[in-house]
């Protein structure tokens, strides 16, 4: 079944940097188109970046443009989210999903990221 895993959030000062994974499983990997999207507390969740099957375009919401690169292993099933110069309203747990209609509603337990000021 479709399983995807991600990991690598934690507490980080404003300013600071994390590295999102997101391991993914039970589908074609190397052809689905991958997203990162993220919920705030007492918020609804919305879309970060997005990146193609093979890397070649990606996406960005303008609240993280320049800031975010969204990337993939297509050998290790992986996607990545580098995130850099946080600010505290990054803060939230941040979900991968793939970009097909027929995989959207699959959806890992997240991970947390929280930036201090």
């Amino acid at each position: 079944q479709v399983q995807l895993v991600e990991s690598g959030g934690g507490l980080v000062q404003a300013g600071g940097s994390l590295r999102l994974s997101c391991a993914a499983s039970g589908f074609t990997f190397s052809i689905s188109g991958m997203n990162w999207y993220r919920q705030a507390p007492g918020k609804e969740r919305e879309w970060v970046a997005g990146i193609t099957s093979t890397g070649g375009v990606t996406n960005y919401a303008d609240s993280v443009k320049g800031r975010f690169t969204i990337s993939r292993d297509n050998a290790k099933n992986t996607v990545y989210l580098q995130m850099n110069d946080l600010k505290p309203e990054d803060t939230a747990v941040y979900y991968c999903n793939p970009g097909r209609s027929s995989l959207r509603n699959y959806w890992g337990q997240g991970t947390q990221v929280t930036v201090s000021s």
